[in-house]
């Protein structure tokens, strides 16, 4: 019985996941930036403590209050503001980059149950944060928390991880079977096809989607690249945008919807592209972006084979030379049809990790999209009928 599942615990969840990675809210917005390049992860956590060796810890108040990724940093360079000196802006606090919602960052005990956990992502949560077993010795823990970089792992003497939707998403799929008929039933009969989508012209400014971008990020979903007859072309979407460096924000600040998707996409932006990212930046006398991006271009080039146009152009797009290793994916929007069951929608939205799938009409008209949170809803009616 689908029941069952409610004497899991989050802890049952967490097994062999990493530890967070983290930054202190002293932290700058080009600490951050340094951090996310450095580390090959997508995002990082920000706690309220600093572990310093100057610093006055309270353990008391040593909590995680929000996750950052290169999607935050880019959107904020390309704030009108911050568009003509960049320098200044990586000079802000990292708190700038937080999203002013509460809760979307919840602590939980091992214990509490994956009901509760439900309960609590369905409430607007986007990652649980779960204390685990340190991994660390006694003598390597003393190291790390006397590091006076940012960084350091431990916080109250004890590591943490994300529990996120993909992840309980994932376990309710290894126990599909508990919850049938329910998961052959398609997503239109189930009423979980969403309406409201955050979307684009194709020939738009990208700069019009920026405001969308952020918040898709929030809702950790994506924004719709359309058609004049709305018909769905592609995606911008943040978890690609993540993979990316800050000279994106130059991009979103000078190209069309449908250029800014050639640009983000895997294997790095086209030269001609580049090339017309440089000289609107010149026309509009963005000469704080424009050396950022030609400084980034300098850097990735020297350490490029100037014989393997691939190689160069990859190098250009990653970061640290750690694109190779990243999860990546194209522009290429992943849809499905109202007709599609539920749990062919799971397994598509986990093989492509995003928490979100297009739902399109037979002519390729956008008809809605269908994310984790819906599908969790469907998931958490039936355990509450079973109980």
């Amino acid at each position: 019985m689908a029941v069952s599942l409610l004497a899991y615990e989050v802890s049952d969840l967490c097994l062999g996941k990493p530890a967070l990675r983290s930054l202190p809210v002293s932290a700058t917005v080009g600490d951050a930036l340094s951090a996310l390049k450095r580390s090959g992860e997508n995002h990082l956590s920000v706690w309220s403590c600093d572990h310093s060796l100057k610093a006055k810890i309270d353990f008391d108040d040593c909590r995680c209050i929000g996750k950052i990724c290169m999607v935050d940093v880019v959107c904020y360079l390309c704030r009108e503001e911050n568009l003509s000196c960049p320098s200044t802006a990586l000079k802000s606090p990292v708190s700038v980059l937080l999203p002013k919602i509460p809760g979307l960052v919840k602590h939980v005990e091992p214990h509490s149950s994956l009901f509760e956990a439900i309960d609590l992502i369905l409430e607007g949560a986007q990652n649980l944060v779960v204390p685990i077993q340190s991994r660390i010795s006694s003598n390597s823990r003393k190291k790390l928390l006397q590091k006076s970089s940012f960084g350091p792992t431990l916080h109250n003497g004890h590591e943490f991880c994300w529990l996120t939707q993909e992840d309980v998403i994932r376990f309710l799929l290894s126990s599909i079977g508990l919850f049938s008929p329910i998961p052959a039933f398609s997503i239109e009969s189930l009423g979980i096809i969403g309406t409201e989508i955050l979307s684009i012209g194709y020939h738009d400014p990208a700069s019009a989607a920026l405001d969308a971008i952020s918040r898709a990020l929030t809702e950790q979903i994506s924004v719709a690249v359309v058609d004049e007859f709305g018909k769905l072309i592609g995606e911008i979407s943040p978890f690609t945008l993540a993979c990316c460096d800050e000279t994106a924000a130059s991009a979103i600040a000078t190209l069309s919807a449908g250029d800014l998707m050639a640009y983000i996409d895997c294997g790095g932006p086209p030269e001609d592209i580049v090339r017309v990212v440089k000289a609107r930046l010149n026309e509009r006398n963005l000469e704080g972006m424009l050396e950022l991006l030609e400084e980034f271009s300098i850097s990735s080039t020297s350490s490029s084979s100037s014989d393997d146009e691939f190689s160069s152009r990859s190098a250009r797009y990653s970061r640290s030379g750690s694109y190779s290793a990243r999860m990546v994916r194209r522009s290429e929007a992943i849809v499905c049809h109202p007709g599609s069951s539920l749990v062919a929608v799971m397994i598509q939205a986990l093989a492509h990790r995003v928490n979100y799938v297009w739902v399109i009409e037979d002519d390729c008209s956008l008809a809605g999209i269908v994310t984790f949170s819906d599908m969790l809803k469907v998931f958490q009616e039936h355990l509450q009928s079973m109980a």
